[in-house]
């Protein structure tokens, strides 16, 4: 990772919110939210949010880390939502480096539409070595395998 480079990050981005981003949208697809979520709100839902500003921190810190061997991951997220965003609504996303570690980096972004700010938030990434991250993936994803393979039915088996 590029400290130098990482340690002048500083943006400011244009997100307009489309309507499948919606509280009722996201629930309705989700199987614990689909019995409630016509009662929900057509606005930003705050996991959408996350995502967003997420990824714009993301999208900076990986032009000063080698893709090649290292990947951006998240560690941390504190979000503060603090107003109703329509579906149809222009934010500005503005961000810049709050703390930086010897691996990892914390950003504050603010999130604003044309009336007030809407979201405030720290949110903190990791620069990992892609082989170690991949390796325990890898190591998961076997173990998930097993536990498939163990079950009794035939389906199971033919999938093993």
């Amino acid at each position: 990772m590029n400290h130098q480079g990482v340690s002048e990050i500083v943006f400011e981005e244009v997100y307009r919110v489309p309507p499948e981003q919606t509280a009722r949208a996201l629930f309705a697809r989700l199987p614990h939210g689909s019995d409630y979520a016509a009662n929900l709100i057509e606005c930003l839902a705050t996991g959408y949010l996350v995502a967003v500003a997420e990824s714009i921190c993301i999208r900076e810190m990986q032009l000063h880390i080698d893709t090649a061997t290292e990947v951006v991951v998240g560690r941390a997220v504190r979000l503060e939502h603090r107003g109703p965003i329509p579906a149809g609504s222009v934010l500005t996303l503005r961000g810049w480096l709050e703390r930086l570690g010897e691996r990892s980096a914390t950003f504050c972004v603010q999130a604003s539409d044309a009336h007030e700010i809407v979201a405030e938030s720290l949110i903190t990434l990791v620069a990992v070595q892609r082989a170690a991250i991949e390796s325990r993936i890898t190591t998961k994803v076997t173990a998930l395998r097993g536990e498939r393979c163990q079950a009794p039915s035939l389906l199971h088996l033919i999938e093993c």
